[in-house]
């Protein structure tokens, strides 16, 4: 915690470049981004500075969270920065009625699968053909061993939450493609994470 209301997170400090990277070829040059569960808003400030065509739509469910992303908005916000807005993924009613992208970091495995489930409804409903939700987290993948790391980490979540906890990239994939989102690319990223980008079709 910071003296005012700015929560930080470690591990966005590491992990905002690499996603940047990925976000710079993905993301349309204008527009409207939504990005889902923000959490404490670091990387609404550090994407939007870095992008400033887009403009850039903080949401989440929670006080705390919100409260630290529009602390972070008037320390560091650029004017592409939008006030945050309480967005529940899981629910039917969302702020807003359309985006030209959407972005959500590290939601799929803290939260119920309800709430997977929501945001592929509200992108489903909000995003035009072809514009794209980028997802960035740990995933279990057929195929692939599950990391030591990523385990252990599976295990935490679990003990925490029993509804929590890493999710199968082929069901997520499944659950989008009902809300008419195909699987678009998978790319590898630090610390056995994985950034999935899904684009309406």
């Amino acid at each position: 915690m910071t003296s005012d209301a700015r929560q930080h997170a470690p591990a966005t400090a590491r992990n905002r470049d690499p996603i940047l990277a990925v976000l710079r070829e993905e993301l349309p040059e204008q527009g409207l981004v939504l990005e889902v569960a923000s959490g404490t808003g670091e990387h609404a400030v550090h994407f939007s500075r870095a992008l400033p065509d887009l403009t850039w739509q903080p949401s989440d469910p929670s006080p705390a969270a919100l409260a630290s992303i529009a602390a972070w908005r008037e320390a560091q916000g650029s004017p592409n920065l939008l006030a945050p807005v309480e967005l529940g993924a899981a629910s039917k009613d969302w702020p807003l009625s359309s985006a030209d992208a959407m972005v959500c970091i590290n939601m799929v495995h803290i939260s119920p699968w309800q709430a997977t489930e929501g945001l592929m409804r509200g992108a489903g409903r909000l995003l035009l053909q072809g514009a794209p939700l980028i997802l960035y987290g740990p995933y279990r993948r057929a195929g692939h061993a599950l990391e030591p790391s990523n385990a252990a980490f599976d295990e935490s979540l679990k003990a925490r939450d029993p509804r929590w906890g890493l999710r199968e990239l082929e069901a997520v994939a499944d659950c989008a493609a009902s809300e008419g989102l195909a699987l678009s690319r998978v790319v590898e990223m630090p610390a056995n994470n994985l950034t999935v980008v899904l684009r309406k079709s």
